[in-house]
C-alpha cells in the first residue's frame, strides 16, 4: 500500500449617513484628521474577514491561491449574510500547481455564488428549490476537479472552502490544508489531511512525532485534477456569536503549531494583525513553503 501512496502527488453595505450637512470647511478639516465627522452606523456585516500570504523564505514563485467573498444586504427583503472563503495549494512543476489553484479557486466560486448568492438576488426565487447546500459545496470542488483536469492535464491542488450562510458553516475540504474553529474551548481541526503520512498515522503504523519528519510527508492521496471519481469531505456545523474560523495551506499548519496559533490569534487586536502575525511565525521558521492565512469572525 505504501509504494501505491507513494506514486500518487507528491507536491513539489451603503455608504454611512453623515449625522449633519457637509459644507467646504468641514471637509477640508476632516481631510486634514484635526476634527474627523461624525456618523450613524447603518448596518455591520455579520463577518469579518482578514488574510495574509507570502512565498516563504525558500520557494521563488507562489502556488497557493486565495479568494474570499464577503456579501451584505440590508433593506427592504434583507437577503442572509453570506461569506465564501478558498484555500488551494497547487502542486506540479513548471507552475502547473499554480494554474491548478487558481482554476480550482475560480471554478468553485463561481459554481457557489451562481446556486447560492445569485438565486437570493432573484425575488422569484425559492429557497425550496435551492439544492441543500452540503450539496452544493461538494458538487462545486467535483466540478473544480474536472475543471483542473481539463485545463491543466498535469499538476494538481487542494481545495478547503469555508461558506458562511445566516447561522451555517459548510466546510468542504480536499487535500490537506485545514480549516480549524477558534471557539471558546480553543482551536478545533475540523478538516482531516489526505495525505500519506496521516494515513499511516490513522493506521497506527507512525506516531505523531514520525509523521512530522517522514520522508513522504507531502504527499497526498486526494486532490483536486487527479482525475475522475473525486470525493469530497464535507460538513455543516451551527454557529455562535464571536465564533472565529481559520483556513491555511500546510506552510502554515506545519510550521507553527496549533497552540502557538491560538495564542496569536487570541493576542491579535485585529484579525488582519493576527493573520500578518501567523505568516511571519512561519517564515521565522523557516518558510519553505508558501503560506496562506484566511481568518474569518462571525457576530449577529
Amino acid at each position: 500500500m505504501f509504494e501505491f501512496f507513494k506514486r500518487l502527488f507528491k507536491r513539489t453595505p451603503p455608504p454611512p449617513i453623515p449625522t449633519r450637512p457637509l459644507t467646504p470647511e468641514s471637509i477640508a478639516t476632516a481631510q486634514l484628521g484635526t476634527a474627523p465627522l461624525s456618523f450613524r452606523t447603518v448596518g455591520a456585516s455579520a463577518l469579518q474577514v482578514a488574510h495574509a500570504q507570502s512565498v516563504g523564505r525558500v520557494r521563488d514563485h507562489n502556488e497557493d491561491s486565495l479568494l474570499t467573498i464577503t456579501c451584505s444586504f440590508e433593506g427592504v427583503n434583507r437577503i442572509p449574510s453570506f461569506g465564501l472563503y478558498i484555500v488551494a495549494d497547487g502542486m506540479g512543476g513548471h507552475n502547473m500547481g499554480e494554474k491548478a489553484s487558481a482554476v480550482a479557486a475560480r471554478s468553485i466560486a463561481r459554481e457557489i455564488v451562481k446556486n447560492v448568492y445569485f438565486s437570493l438576488l432573484n425575488e422569484s426565487d425559492d429557497d425550496e428549490d435551492r439544492p441543500p447546500l452540503q450539496e452544493i459545496m461538494v458538487n462545486a470542488l467535483a466540478g473544480a476537479n474536472q475543471s483542473v483536469v481539463k485545463a491543466i492535464g498535469e499538476g494538481g491542488t487542494t481545495g478547503t472552502v469555508a461558506l458562511f450562510f445566516n447561522d451555517q458553516l459548510v466546510i468542504g475540504h480536499v487535500g490537506d490544508s485545514r480549516a480549524y474553529i477558534i471557539a471558546s474551548s480553543g482551536l478545533e481541526q475540523l478538516t482531516r489531511d489526505h495525505s500519506l503520512v496521516r494515513r499511516l498515522q490513522e493506521l497506527g503504523q507512525i506516531t505523531e512525532a514520525e509523521a512530522a519528519t517522514h520522508p513522504q510527508r507531502n504527499v497526498l492521496y486526494r486532490a483536486i485534477g487527479q482525475g475522475d471519481g473525486l470525493e469530497v469531505d464535507a460538513q455543516t456545523l451551527q454557529l455562535s456569536p464571536g465564533m472565529k474560523v481559520l483556513l491555511c495551506s500546510d506552510g502554515l499548519w506545519g510550521l507553527v503549531g496549533d497552540n502557538q496559533m491560538l495564542d496569536i490569534i487570541n493576542s491579535s487586536a485585529t484579525l488582519q494583525i493576527a493573520c500578518d502575525r501567523l505568516v511571519e511565525a512561519a517564515n521565522r521558521a523557516g518558510g519553505p513553503d508558501n503560506i496562506t492565512a484566511i481568518l474569518i469572525e462571525y457576530n449577529l
